[in-house]
Order: C-alpha cells, then sequence, then structure tokens
C-alpha cells in the first residue's frame, strides 16, 4: 500500500476525476480537492468517494504531494494558473516546498502540445519547487469490475479494476517520486513514452482524432439522413454491409450528449495540431467542434447529464433532436436572407470552421478559462 503521507490532490471532481478518485483510494492513497464555487453535485461525488475537500488551491498545494488536472480542455490553462499562484503561498499548515519535496503537476487534459507546453510554462514560471509531467488519458473512467470489491490491493488491481491508459511525456515521470512513485504510476496505469512536454497530448490528440471525430461525422450523416425520411434505410444497409461499424456509431452517437460541451474545445485543440504539427488545414476539426457546439448549445441534448440521461438514449432520438434544431436554424437563415435581400445560401447549418466563444486560443497563447466542475472523457 501507498504511504499515508501520499495525498493526491485531484482538480475536478467530475466523472474522470472521481473515477481516478476511487481507484487511488481503493489502493491506499488519500485524495484531496477543492469543491469551492463548485455545484452540490461535485461536492457530493467527492463525499461519496471518500474524498478530502479543502477549502482553498493554496490548502490543496501545501498539502498534497501529487496534483491531477483533469479539467475540459478549455479549463486546462486557468486551472494551471490558479495552482501557479497557490504554489506562492502557503495554506494554513504553513507547509513550503523544498527542492527535495516538490509538488508533481500532472496535465491530463486533451490539449494541444503547443497548449500543453505554455501550460508547462505557467507552471514552471512559479517559484516554489514544482515538476510538470505532460500526460493523457485515453478510455473512459476507472471503475471496478463488475463482481468485484471496490477495495482492492495495489496489487491485484489491475484484476479488479478498468482502468484507461495514462501516458506521459516530458523529463519527469510520477515513478521519479520516492518511496510511493513507481506504486503510483502502476497503479494510474502510466507509461512513458518520451522525454519532450508535447508528446502525449500530441497522442492523445491523434487518438481522441479517430474517435470523436468519427463520432461527428456520425451525427451529420444521421441526422441529414433522418430529415431525408431514409434513416431507416440507411441502420438497414449498414446492419447488411457493416454491421460492426453499425454497433460502433450507435454506442459513440448515444454516449455522446452529456460530453458534447467538452468536445468543443477538444476538437479545436485537434485542429490546432494538425496544423502546427501535421501542415493541414484546420477546416476538418473546427467543422466537428461546430458539430458539437450546436449539440450542446441548440437541442436538447445539450442538457443532458451522465448518469440522469432523458434523452437521447437511442440513436433515433439524437437524429430527431439534431433535426429539429437544424431545421429551426435553417428556417432562421431563410427569414434573415429574405428581410435583408442577400443571396440565398446553401445550407451549411453546422461547422462553419469558427472558433466558439472562449475557444481555441490563438497560435501559442493560451487565454484563461473559467472554472468547470467536469472533466473530460478520454
Amino acid at each position: 500500500m501507498a504511504s499515508p503521507l501520499a495525498k493526491i490532490g485531484i482538480l475536478s471532481i467530475g466523472d474522470m476525476g472521481v473515477g481516478i478518485a476511487k481507484l487511488l483510494v481503493a489502493n491506499g492513497f488519500s485524495v484531496a480537492t477543492n469543491c469551492s464555487d463548485r455545484s452540490s453535485d461535485t461536492v457530493e461525488r467527492a463525499k461519496n468517494a471518500r474524498v478530502e475537500i479543502l477549502e482553498s488551491d493554496e490548502d490543496l498545494a501545501s498539502a498534497c504531494s501529487v496534483i491531477l488536472s483533469v479539467v475540459p480542455p478549455r479549463d486546462a490553462a486557468a486551472t494551471a494558473q490558479r495552482i501557479a499562484d497557490a504554489l506562492a503561498l502557503a495554506g494554513p499548515s504553513g507547509r513550503r516546498r523544498s527542492e527535495d519535496e516538490p509538488l508533481y503537476f500532472a496535465d491530463l487534459n486533451a490539449v494541444a502540445p503547443s497548449t500543453v507546453k505554455n501550460i508547462a510554462a505557467l507552471i514552471e514560471k512559479s517559484r516554489a519547487p514544482v515538476r510538470f509531467v505532460d500526460g493523457c488519458i485515453l478510455g473512459g473512467p476507472p471503475a471496478a469490475k463488475s463482481g468485484s470489491s471496490s477495495s482492492s490491493s495495489d496489487t491485484a488491481w489491475g484484476k479488479e479494476w478498468s482502468v484507461p491508459s495514462m501516458p506521459t511525456s516530458g523529463p519527469h515521470k510520477l515513478s521519479d517520486i520516492p518511496g510511493y512513485g513507481e506504486t503510483l504510476f502502476r497503479v494510474l496505469n502510466m507509461r512513458h513514452i518520451g522525454p519532450s512536454i508535447g508528446a502525449a497530448s500530441g497522442l492523445k490528440m491523434c487518438f481522441a482524432s479517430t474517435s470523436k471525430g468519427f463520432t461527428a461525422l456520425a451525427i451529420q450523416s444521421f441526422t441529414t439522413a433522418h430529415r431525408l425520411g431514409v434513416l431507416d434505410d440507411l441502420r438497414r444497409e449498414m446492419r447488411e454491409r457493416q454491421p460492426q461499424h453499425l454497433a460502433a456509431v450507435e454506442r459513440s452517437v448515444v454516449g455522446m450528449p452529456p460530453k458534447a460541451y467538452r468536445w468543443v474545445r477538444e476538437m479545436e485543440e485537434i485542429a490546432l495540431t494538425f496544423e502546427e504539427e501535421g501542415g493541414f488545414a484546420p477546416d476538418t476539426f473546427l467543422g466537428a467542434a461546430g458539430v458539437y457546439r450546436a449539440v450542446a448549445e441548440d437541442t436538447v441534448l445539450g442538457e443532458e447529464k451522465t448518469g440522469r440521461r432523458k434523452r437521447g438514449l437511442d440513436i433515433d432520438d439524437v437524429a430527431a433532436a439534431m433535426a429539429a434544431a437544424m431545421a429551426e436554424g435553417l428556417e432562421r437563415k431563410g427569414k434573415k436572407n429574405e428581410f435583408d435581400g442577400t443571396p440565398k445560401e446553401k445550407p451549411n447549418a453546422i461547422g462553419h470552421g469558427r472558433r466558439s466563444s472562449g475557444a481555441a486560443p490563438p497560435r501559442r497563447c493560451i487565454p484563461p478559462g473559467p472554472h468547470s466542475s467536469g472533466s473530460s472523457m478520454s
């Protein structure tokens, strides 16, 4: 078991964060968070997961040996800035960091390599000893496997838990921490893939593009098929010719609504990655961001919460909700054109290649973002 002195901070306790917290607690670590200005749902999640709730970021930075940042991509920079500011202060314990006992800050968020490099710079500008780790999460939240106890030893966690992969990169890794570092690294299913900050985040961008990008295409396809009256025919043809593909589409589209608001920025970060690192135009994934923005802002699906689903429980309802929103958008657009006398444009209701408010930053620049209690699914 880990040393009782190994307290791990998590910001914040959303779906992914609470899964990680439960995994760590089950393996002997103590976990803390700061829930100030958070929703009652977040506070309740933290309490149910046996997470210690501290009053401030300063308390968190003082009390914890490691802080894991697991927030929506739009909040990654702001969260890092909060901790950088907190490191300049001491909590009520008066604890100050020493070079022999630095704080490890692991950014596990879905952001572009250039974004995470700027986040690392924010952290490293603090005058307190801190070690930055670039990381990512590939897969769903940790969960105790069916039929198993949520309390397992660190030697049996792999058999008791379903845990996502958490690749890391950079000059530091959590396994470097004396005493419990190797255990923490193993419990979190980490794998260090290289010495460069940006490698792990880049891997996440490439991985997510093939899954969430695919889901954005499927949303457009099934919504358009619904509006054309050929949704059943599309499903029938796919069932006969691409049954595994259809099953993947249905799983991804039905699971998407509660996460759409987070995926807007993630698609923008992928667009930034592919432009800066791959040399591609950003249009494809800015369009995908537009799809998720439409889900989150223009439909009832944007009100869905994980664990309390009411709409979009099957692909027909997702397509119907999206089609209704698209119809309203096209009608408004037609009325505007009629009023101002502009020529009627071909419909292009979603995915214009525009960034949202609070959207992805200009090249090599990170704006502060608002607090958010959620965490992105990988």
